[in-house]
């Protein structure tokens, strides 16, 4: 299968491969990103590099998909947005995203969202899509009602991060309600 290029008035979410490297190992080793992020903030670009294998092996083993959040009109590498334990047979996935903070709070992130969201319910015709938040993080789950999710409860001392267990709220958005 072909990486996917979507498009959204002022984005394009791309393949992220190993000449974001030094962009992704900018936004990921600052701590207001990471802050919520589930995982520890990254200490080298190395750490970016192996990050973005990844990346190349969940979508080669159908297990993920991480496109990167460029802008149209610069082409800046502004952060990215992928599936995360995308089970295709069972047609669910969990959205997972960050953003440098140069660019919070201006509808990049809702339009990525709604882009990756269409892609995933109308050609890998997933049912469900799951999303998991730091309780404090307000900006999120704030973005998430607004594009549709339900709050379904708190999964107790669910990531690990910062060398201690925190809660997480987990969401989800059905496909009749992503038609709707």
């Amino acid at each position: 299968m072909e990486f996917p290029i979507l498009e959204t008035s002022r984005l394009q979410l791309v393949q992220i491969g190993q000449q974001y490297a030094e962009r992704f190992y900018e936004i990921m080793s600052r701590e207001d990103v990471t802050e919520y992020y589930g995982m520890d903030k990254l200490i080298n670009q190395q750490e970016a590099e192996a990050i973005i294998k990844s990346f190349q092996i969940a979508f080669d083993s159908k297990r993920g998909m991480r496109w990167g959040i460029v802008l149209k009109e610069n082409g800046d590498f502004i952060g990215t947005i992928g599936l995360n334990n995308l089970n295709i047979r069972a047609k669910k996935s969990e959205i997972g995203y960050e953003l440098h903070p140069d660019y919070w709070r201006q509808g990049f992130m809702k339009e990525a969202i709604k882009a990756v969201l269409q892609y995933a319910f109308e050609n890998l015709d997933l049912v469900r899509m799951g999303a998991v938040t730091f309780p404090d993080n307000e900006a999120s789950s704030r973005l998430l009602r607004k594009m549709g999710f339900t709050e379904e409860g708190r999964l107790r001392s669910y990531l690990y991060q910062g060398g201690q267990s925190h809660d997480a709220l987990i969401f989800s958005l059905l496909k009749p309600e992503w038609v709707k």
